[in-house]
């Protein structure tokens, strides 16, 4: 009777599954702070989200870690072909070709020897447009090396507006556009800077929103659309329910939601000390993050998640 009245259905299509891959590792290498999450090589990216299509879930995001000595100030191999996130997209692409969708974090915080997600003026702050041709650049480089979706989260303004305008021009006009539109300054990004190697030093409190905001990110939300987003996302997830239920209220595109490393994190350390149940606590989360509007979820829990909602069908 729960089952059939129920108001809000989880499914594995719902869910995206974001992936690391690496460069200078010969075997994956599980990430301290995330339990069960790896920085990939080449070979186990394959496996896994051959694992997770099997399981379900139909999108990736792949995200790229170099090697510290390929960093620079400006992050060029973000766009390099030869970077570890295109080549990985190009593998990729060949393995699955449309049967799952790639969708590539369009970034330069792992890809910058500073460590934040643009490149910095004289006095040290970010340039914001400056990062945009480097943001265009970055978008067409993942376009050809097989990316169906780029996922721009550095918010630097205008960021949604520039590369639609760049991959159209370079005849991209079908790959679509992740807009992280309402993305805080968040304590929950801990774990994440462990996996991509985070070379940053201090926080990015002058490009992304303060937590005590909500008009705000109405605001992001809106400049995203107008820019030509196709999605809209609100990261963290749990923490910041109001602004997503509100943003799926406004929203006429697809609205998403990133469950993020902390979020990931605690559930997994509650779950291993025997304080939670993993299994209930995870699948709880992330119904509530459905149920507050969220049409996409990136959780690290996705394969994990679906295989168990292929069990309650």
């Amino acid at each position: 009777m729960r089952d059939l009245v129920a108001e809000t259905q989880l499914s594995p299509r719902d869910l995206i599954l974001p992936m690391f891959v690496a460069d200078g590792i010969d075997q994956p290498k599980e990430i301290s702070s995330m339990p069960g999450v790896y920085q990939h090589t080449e070979e186990s990216l394959i496996q896994a989200i051959r694992e997770a299509q099997e399981a379900g879930v139909r999108c990736v995001d792949i995200f790229g870690v170099p090697r510290e000595e390929d960093k620079d100030a400006q992050g060029s191999p973000a766009w390099d072909p030869e970077g570890v996130l295109n080549r990985a997209l190009t593998r990729v692409r060949k393995e699955f070709g449309n049967d799952i969708l790639i969708m590539a974090d369009t970034c330069l915080d792992e890809f910058t020897d500073h460590g934040h997600c643009g490149v910095l003026d004289s006095q040290g702050r970010v340039d914001n447009d400056a990062t945009l041709e480097l943001y265009v650049a970055m978008s067409i480089a993942q376009a050809r090396a097989g990316a169906h979706i780029v996922s721009p989260s550095g918010k630097m303004d205008g960021q949604i507006g520039a590369i639609r305008e760049g991959l159209d021009a370079a005849g991209f006009e079908d790959v679509a556009i992740m807009a992280y539109s309402a993305k805080y300054a968040s304590a929950f990004f801990g774990p994440f800077r462990e996996a991509v190697g985070s070379s940053l030093e201090g926080d990015r409190r002058t490009y992304q929103q303060d937590p005590a905001n909500y008009r705000e990110s109405m605001l992001e939300v809106d400049l995203d659309i107008e820019e030509g987003a196709d999605f809209v996302m609100v990261k963290p997830a749990l923490p910041y329910l109001d602004v997503l239920a509100g943003t799926a209220e406004r929203s006429p595109v697809p609205v998403a939601a990133y469950q993020v490393s902390g979020e990931y994190a605690m559930i997994k350390a509650a779950g291993a000390n025997g304080w939670v149940d993993e299994q209930a606590v995870m699948m709880e989360s992330l119904i509530s993050i459905k149920r507050a509007g969220a049409d996409q979820i990136f959780t690290y829990f996705a394969t994990e998640a679906a295989r168990i909602l292929n069990q309650q069908v």
